[in-house]
């Protein structure tokens, strides 16, 4: 029996099995699996305080310790710790949202835009833009753990250590996340701990190293003298660059929200995950830059030959490299065995729900063109290949060049996932027994919206590339709907026998 669009819902929306997939009957099988085509059961929801570990986890990364502390170099901290206030506000807002409508579906982020925004074959192109990201996350992050690895024990980059190294850290990203969300919020929730124990830890030698107090660090203005055109300029950069990457956290949280037992559940793990990304990871992140770049700098200056190791003309432009490229060497430099025990512990968390979610999407990327799927551990073992493959080829650097268009990309598919519900059909779930298979209005105003946001900033006429991609979409997406493609056009309906009620 099919859900009646038209009748409000206390709770999540049933929605069918999507597609044929392989079994999963016995306990193991449906764990690995873990209802990557299909709704949640009601029986298997969670509390928002269980899920926070995940988008906490997931945010409190190096690259987005960098992040917090490029926004506050940037701007000076008070203004970058004022624009990360704000971000935690609108990147909890955002992340709820998109998160509630996962909870209602009760299905991956992906595979809800199947029900909210692009249809059955149509959240093909969700599925593109969101594992391209994702891949791309786990091949820089790799790399990242590589390099500090060989730092640290002191080994030139050769095939027999990229095998190792590499080896290594993909069979850990491959059996983590295949036994589905249990093991991977178990795992989540211990290194999230692990890691603030020891940012802390880093942090206190930063300081206590660097000669200087906590009250004159966050005190400090502007670190970077030149680019900017006055301090409006400064804070709408600050602004673009930390919530930049809301909408791809908007996202991987939505895969944790289908498990969420209410929308208040998820507004504790997206509010909660927003406010350690945006400001907690912010502050450890300028006290850790800040301070450790001094004493860093001068531990290369005292050494040579260690200084020697790092690419740069000065002191100052080697440490810049190793803040922003080699995290794992100036971590190793601070606070030797225990900053290293700090890039493990904080990139471990990440890759792991990177290589869930990768799989997550994959699986609805292969099911929605095909309408088959080889199971969702199939496509971690695709997704880790893929990351192999990145970096095997030399492809990491444009990997990086693509983020930003990508983060524009990824906020407009967020905004379209709230538009759909939220404004068309508003706040009633769809019929997910009777599905488009293209949503020509969601997947043209995705394109146009993505395409204007990235062009005005290539162009210098803004910054704030994701705005111009909320505000595109959540305009054009409900035109276009309601007046010349109504639900229908040219398109065919995927008609499907619906998942037992509640």
């Amino acid at each position: 029996m099919a859900v009646d669009p038209s009748v409000p819902s206390a709770g999540p929306a049933s929605s069918p099995t999507l597609s044929s997939s392989p079994s999963t009957s016995g306990g193991l099988g449906q764990r690995i699996e873990d209802h990557a085509l299909e709704r949640v059961p009601d029986s298997e929801r969670r509390g928002g305080w269980g899920l926070l570990w995940n988008t906490a986890g997931v945010g409190s990364t190096l690259v987005v310790l960098s992040v917090g502390a490029a926004v506050t170099l940037i701007a000076g901290v008070g203004w970058g710790i004022a624009v990360g206030a704000v971000t935690a506000v609108l990147g909890g807002a955002l992340g709820w949202a998109v998160g509630h409508v996962s909870y209602v579906s009760g299905t991956s982020s992906t595979v809800t835009s199947r029900f909210y925004g692009l249809g059955t074959r149509g959240s093909a192109l969700a599925s593109l833009i969101f594992a391209v990201m994702i891949v791309g996350f786990i091949a820089l992050e790799n790399a990242m753990l590589y390099n500090g690895t060989l730092f640290l024990l002191g080994w030139a980059p050769s095939p027999g250590h990229a095998v190792l190294i590499f080896g290594i850290l993909t069979v850990a990203w491959l059996i983590l996340p295949t036994f589905g969300i249990a093991l991977v919020q178990r795992t989540s929730g211990l290194l999230t701990a692990v890691s603030a124990v020891l940012f802390i830890v880093v942090a206190g030698i930063a300081v206590g190293s660097s000669g200087h107090s906590v009250g004159v660090i966050l005190g400090t203005g502007t670190g970077i003298p030149t680019g900017f055109a006055g301090q409006a300029d400064r804070v709408q950069a600050a602004f673009a660059l930390i919530a930049g990457i809301a909408g791809a956290l908007a996202l991987v949280g939505a895969d944790f929200a289908r498990y969420a037992r209410t929308s208040r559940d998820v507004g504790i793990m997206a509010v909660g995950g927003s406010i350690v990304v945006n400001l907690l990871v912010l502050v450890i992140g300028t006290l850790i830059v800040q301070a450790g770049s001094v004493v860093v700098g001068a531990r290369l200056a005292a050494d040579p030959a260690l200084a020697a190791t790092q690419p740069g003309a000065s002191i100052e432009d080697k440490v810049s490299g190793m803040v922003s490229a080699n995290p794992g060497a100036f971590f190793v430099v601070l606070a030797g065995v225990t900053g290293f025990g700090l890039v493990y512990a904080a990139q471990a968390k990440a890759q792991v729900i990177n290589a869930y979610s990768a799989s997550l999407s994959l699986t609805n990327l292969v099911d929605g063109l095909t309408r088959r799927s080889p199971g969702r551990f199939v496509m971690l073992v695709v997704a880790n290949g893929i990351a192999l493959v990145m970096i095997s080829i030399g492809i990491l650097d444009t990997i990086s060049s693509w983020l930003d268009a990508l983060g524009i990309l990824t906020t407009s598919l967020s905004a379209l996932l709230i538009a759909d519900y939220f404004l068309v059909r508003r706040g009633q779930p769809a019929d997910p027994a009777r599905v488009e298979q293209v949503n020509w209005a969601g997947v043209i105003t995705l394109v146009i919206a993505s395409v204007l946001a990235e062009v005005l900033v290539l162009t210098g006429v803004t910054r704030l590339g994701f705005v111009v991609a909320i505000v595109a979409t959540a305009v054009l997406y409900p035109v276009l709907r309601r007046t010349v493609l109504p639900e229908g056009t040219g398109t065919r309906f995927d008609f499907t026998s619906s998942a037992p009620q509640r």
